[in-house]
């Protein structure tokens, strides 16, 4: 049988997200998280949040890993993880009330950033909260040295991927009628970006 997949970044953040999410998923709602990676952070926060839906999405490489984490959880609000890559035409949900993320934007390249905002305006719905997890530069500089290097690393990876700018960030969403809630210092120089739909 294979082993559940494990991501010692999920936790490590896996504390200072929940704390910052726990009060703005503060009443009942169903969470569509895109990018579930390991099922790690779904896992977590459906246990410490029982009063949310939490709905894990990824593309489908990571379906099955994210199911052995959610077959282990046995949590009654944690749904079977859906295949999902954000470039799709159809996404496999009618509406979206709450929408959580972390660590994806810098993973996409520009494009498909822009193509998960122009699919986040289709689907969410009118006051839906957006939360963005991740490494933002501000004013074109990066924040720390230590996000400098991940980004270095992230370009070998992939050339198209990269830390993203925060101003464009905002300027798309924006653009896409999402309103800057909040934007919370996190641990390791991270981010948690809080907009809302209008």
């Amino acid at each position: 049988m294979p082993s559940k997949p494990f991501s010692q970044a999920c936790e490590n953040n896996k504390d200072p997200i929940l704390q910052a999410i726990s009060t703005i998923f503060c009443q009942p709602t169903t969470v569509f998280e895109i990018g579930s990676g390991t099922g790690q952070h779904a896992c977590y926060f459906a246990k410490h949040l029982p009063h949310v839906e939490w709905q894990p999405t990824d593309r489908a490489e990571n379906i099955p890993g994210i199911g052995l984490w959610q077959k282990e959880a046995q949590l009654a609000n944690l749904k079977p993880p859906l295949t999902l890559d954000v470039t799709d035409a159809v996404w496999p949900c009618e509406s979206i009330d709450t929408l959580f993320t972390a660590n994806t934007l810098h993973i996409m390249s520009w494009d498909e950033v822009q193509i998960f905002f122009d699919r986040l305006a289709v689907y969410l719905n009118p006051k839906a909260l957006v939360c963005i997890y991740g490494s933002f530069n501000y004013n074109g500089a990066y924040t720390s040295d230590s996000n400098a290097r991940f980004d270095q690393w992230l370009k070998s990876q992939n050339t198209l991927s990269g830390i993203k700018d925060f101003e464009d960030i905002l300027f798309l969403a924006t653009s896409r009628g999402f309103n800057l809630m909040s934007d919370i210092v996190m641990p390791a120089n991270n981010r948690l970006l809080v907009l809302q739909n209008s």
